[in-house]
């Protein structure tokens, strides 16, 4: 089945046509500078995703309002700080196509402009006592930057194991998409029961999502990340993972020592594809990520029915069938 974000976002249409205008108001400073880079980032924004589970979610569980607008400012001003950041630590150059705000400005302003969007963030909260959203907010953030953290240092003994996987994967990619859904019900007043069932069904959208881009690694995208790019940055993926535990022991050490000492040869990446490949490993990865999609279902089967949980099951469906 073919999913479309135009038609998922028809009954959300009007909120998310106001969130754009809104959220730049959000963003706005008397520093030209600030101003400036701010309207790049908001013109290079891409396909809303974070934005739509807030306002779906909310949907779902009672009426979209002012506090749902904020929540949604609130989840793009801290991600939007923590992809800055990261474009710094990892020395990139380019964001989806566009050049990274260090790449423009250099390091030095685009951590200010990280640290520029983390308070603003905070103190929209602060200021409206939403304390609610950012404590769910926050959590995500703390939870993101233990991810990455995770992720570098088993990155170093490439040692990860499947429960590891999931731990780092869980932080780093599913713990926002959970934020978004929990701050979603959350703004309109939804109880501690279905906060979690939203927290609940985010995870699982989260994790699906995650295995959805790492079998982009190794094509399956029309348009989608470089092939081989988590090789080449030794980031050990739920293919890669399954295939060295189901080989024999000399093979395992010929992938691990390719991947650890030779990842930026072109001819050793395509090896490691065509091993993950012929190993079972995509197979294995797309069987768990269909898991996960299904548990997410299934717990989204517990809220009300409506036109907007039909467009959170075709969201959940556009994640796990997109190509890039």
């Amino acid at each position: 089945m073919s999913y479309s974000l135009s038609s998922i976002q028809v009954p959300i249409a009007e909120p998310m046509k106001a969130f754009e205008g809104k959220f730049r108001q959000f963003m706005r400073s008397k520093v030209m500078l600030l101003d400036t880079i701010m309207n790049y980032i908001i013109q290079r924004k891409g396909k809303q995703m974070r934005p739509m589970f807030v306002f779906l979610s909310a949907g779902v569980m009672g009426e979209i309002n002012e506090k749902t607008h904020r929540g949604a400012a609130l989840i793009e001003l801290l991600h939007t700080a923590t992809l800055v950041h990261d474009d710094v630590v990892d020395d990139s150059n380019y964001r989806r196509g566009f050049f990274s705000i260090n790449a423009i400005w250099k390091n030095k302003i685009a951590v200010l402009v990280g640290d520029y969007l983390l308070s603003k963030g905070l103190l929209l909260s602060i200021e409206n006592d939403d304390f609610d959203l950012l404590k769910s907010v926050s959590t995500a953030v703390r939870e993101m930057s233990e991810g990455e953290l995770l992720q570098i240092e088993k990155a170093r003994k490439l040692d990860i194991t499947e429960d590891i996987y999931f731990d780092i994967i869980r932080k780093k990619t599913a713990t926002l998409i959970s934020a978004c859904c929990a701050v979603g019900v959350q703004s309109v007043g939804a109880s501690e029961e279905y906060i979690q069932i939203a927290r609940d069904f985010g995870d699982r959208v989260g994790v699906a999502f995650q295995i959805k881009d790492d079998l982009f690694d190794y094509g399956d995208a029309e348009i989608g990340k470089p092939l081989g790019i988590d090789i080449k940055e030794k980031k050990m993926t739920l293919p890669l993972i399954y295939s060295l535990q189901h080989t024999n022991l000399s093979t395992k050490k010929r992938i691990i020592h390719l991947i650890k000492n030779d990842s930026e040869n072109p001819q050793s990446v395509r090896e490691v594809i065509e091993f993950v490949k012929n190993t079972g490993g995509l197979e294995y990865a797309t069987q768990r990520m269909h898991e996960f999609a299904q548990e997410a279902r299934e717990i989204l089967n517990k809220f009300p029915e409506s036109t907007y949980r039909n467009s959170l099951h075709d969201l959940l469906g556009y994640t796990i069938e997109r190509n890039k």
